[in-house]
């Protein structure tokens, strides 16, 4: 008796249900919509980081490249995606009594414009920003390459989502 109770255990147990979950946020139709123009975003930020530009693009086309099966093209696309990166700077934060900031604040802007040219209505313009603190003591050049990684994933998230979100 016992063994057909751990035998009928052991069969449930296999033959549990599995549930999983993929937050894309991608909802496309395929049927309407098949191809994007992705043009490069052009950093015309005051204060210029050289790599933070092609860093960008990279980590926004791959987004899409991964998140969704639109074939990318060099224009006319039925969802186009364009802007450009108007602001990366340090703010000085927590001024302490000698005057000196114990912290920092990088921000990085991009302004955005999406037109979808299959789905009326859809069209969006907007600037996205991220920032991070990081301690006054420490040089930028020691963490901005992190920095900037952090920045241009939130950033690349952030217009995903506002791009390909139907929610």
């Amino acid at each position: 008796m016992r063994r057909i109770v751990h035998i009928i255990l052991l069969f449930f147990v296999l033959n549990s249900c599995s549930i999983s979950y993929k937050f894309s946020g991608a909802s496309i139709d395929y049927n309407l919509t098949k191809t994007m123009n992705l043009s490069p975003f052009v950093n015309q930020a005051p204060l210029v980081y050289p790599p933070l530009e092609s860093r960008f693009n990279e980590a926004l086309k791959d987004m899409f490249i991964r998140n969704t099966r639109l074939q990318f093209v060099n224009q006319n696309g039925d969802m186009e995606i364009e802007g450009e990166i108007v602001g990366y700077e340090l703010t000085p934060l927590a001024v302490q009594e000698d005057a000196f900031a114990a912290e920092t604040r990088l921000t990085m802007n991009v302004r955005m414009r999406f037109r979808n040219n299959k789905v009326p209505g859809q069209d969006k313009e907007e600037t996205i920003s991220a920032n991070r603190t990081f301690s006054s003591s420490i040089n930028l050049t020691d963490v901005q390459d992190q920095l900037v990684e952090q920045l241009t994933k939130e950033i690349v998230e952030q217009i995903f989502n506002t791009t390909m979100a139907n929610w």
